[in-house]
């Protein structure tokens, strides 16, 4: 099992507010101070080359724009610092909105160099991004998921097809695809997407036998997702293994249970944000998050349903720190306490990655160290043993070409097994 890091880099001022709006066009950038946001992007850095040294093993970033409840609005600037600065930790963007580049030619060239720079470590996630990140760069939601379609087929192409070539698409035309920078990976790195559960984009990985990244973290709509992913991998042939599958938990260690409670308290108390259960500030507006043309109906509905509890018909995505606690929404506390929940996590998904979800909200720079050293000396030996208990293994722990496109793997395989 791979087991990695993850935080939204939230923005953090305490002159600023702790429950503003942070959607699109909501909070005005006039309360922004690049003073503070340098010393952030930097504290942030810092943190995840720390979390290599105790023993993550993968840093996991994502983006968003025009939102404080993420600072990485461009996820390939901090993925190419890591890059260099890291020798180990796999780089997993989770990832790169595809739908909002206008020239993924120049995206199959970044990541390209990045894989070089890093020596080979990077998981090239692709996402189609949250309904907010196409309305604030005016890119028409009605085809989010052709852009997003034709934009991997391209990228993948570019990345394993000698070229000169020509390209001439719905949304994307080139005249001459021959670009000096390939990664060091071949055929090339593996693509992993991250989602909340849609069945069109489930399906759509299972096709592509690509691993699927649960979020936000909660047992029963994450194991519903393994579970249809499952049934999608049998309908185009195959069987799908815990390789295929991983999931983002919010995850607190501390010294005492009294910090545990306080850190973990942290996570609501922040700017809003919409993945993290929010007892501050309730639902996300669902004109932003799912405007018109972006996601199916029954998408829309399966949604809502998944993160509706049964029993009481509460959001799961609302609720105070105690509803989370109990639903496992947040893990926070000492190692003795924290590790039994994680077992309960990984015996039930079965996952072959996990990314430990830590330091946001308004968690302070000493909450994350704190978690970082006891996650280091107690909870990733302890979770490694559970992994070979339980038979999780990862993505880099199998041979089948995971994140490959199958008929691109088999080329390389047969390449591989010709005589020289």
């Amino acid at each position: 099992m791979l087991i990695g890091h993850f935080t939204e880099l939230p923005w953090q001022d305490p002159n600023f507010g702790v429950n503003a709006p942070s959607f699109i066009s909501q909070t005005s950038n006039q309360h922004y101070d690049p003073k503070i946001g340098a010393q952030l992007y930097n504290r942030y850095i810092d943190e995840k080359l720390y979390a290599e040294e105790v023993g993550f093993e993968a840093l996991m970033m994502n983006e968003h724009h025009n939102t404080p409840f993420c600072l990485q609005s461009v996820t390939n600037v901090v993925l190419t610092i890591l890059a260099r600065q890291t020798s180990k930790v796999k780089l997993v963007p989770l990832g790169n909105p595809l739908p909002l580049w206008d020239d993924p030619l120049w995206l199959a060239e970044s990541l390209a160099m990045v894989d070089m720079i890093s020596g080979g470590r990077l998981v090239s996630g692709i996402v189609r991004g949250a309904g907010q990140e196409s309305l604030s760069h005016s890119v028409n939601t009605v085809y989010n998921r052709e852009r997003f379609n034709e934009a991997h087929d391209f990228i993948i192409k570019t990345w394993t097809t000698p070229g000169p070539f020509r390209w001439e698409g719905k949304h994307y035309q080139f005249r001459y695809v021959n670009p000096w920078c390939l990664p060091l990976q071949k055929p090339h790195p593996p693509i992993w997407v991250p989602g909340v559960s849609s069945p069109e984009t489930i399906k759509w990985c299972a096709e592509h036998r690509y691993p699927y990244i649960l979020i936000p973290g909660q047992l029963e709509p994450t194991k519903e997702g393994f579970d249809l992913y499952d049934q999608m991998a049998k309908e185009v042939g195959f069987k799908a293994g815990t390789q295929h599958v991983g999931c983002v938990f919010k995850v607190h260690v501390d010294e005492t249970e009294e910090l545990a409670e306080q850190a973990g308290r942290r996570y609501l108390t922040g700017v809003f944000n919409p993945f993290i259960t929010s007892a501050n500030e309730g639902a996300f507006p669902p004109h932003i998050f799912f405007p018109p043309g972006y996601a199916s109906r029954a998408s829309v509905a399966r949604m809502q349903r998944l993160y509706t509890d049964r029993a009481t018909g509460q959001q799961l995505l609302q609720g105070t720190y105690e509803d989370s606690i109990k639903n496992l929404s947040i893990i926070s506390g000492t190692p003795k306490t924290v590790i039994p929940r994680v077992r309960r996590v990984l015996e039930y998904l079965r996952p072959g990655t996990i990314f430990c979800w830590d330091g946001d909200g308004a968690q302070t720079h000493e909450d994350q160290m704190r978690s970082f050293r006891l996650f280091g000396e107690e909870v990733i030996p302890a979770a490694k043993e559970m992994a070979k208990e339980f038979d999780l293994k990862s993505p880099f722990e199998t041979n089948d070409g995971t994140g490959i496109e199958p008929a691109i793997w088999a080329k390389t395989k047969a390449r591989q097994k010709a005589p020289a």
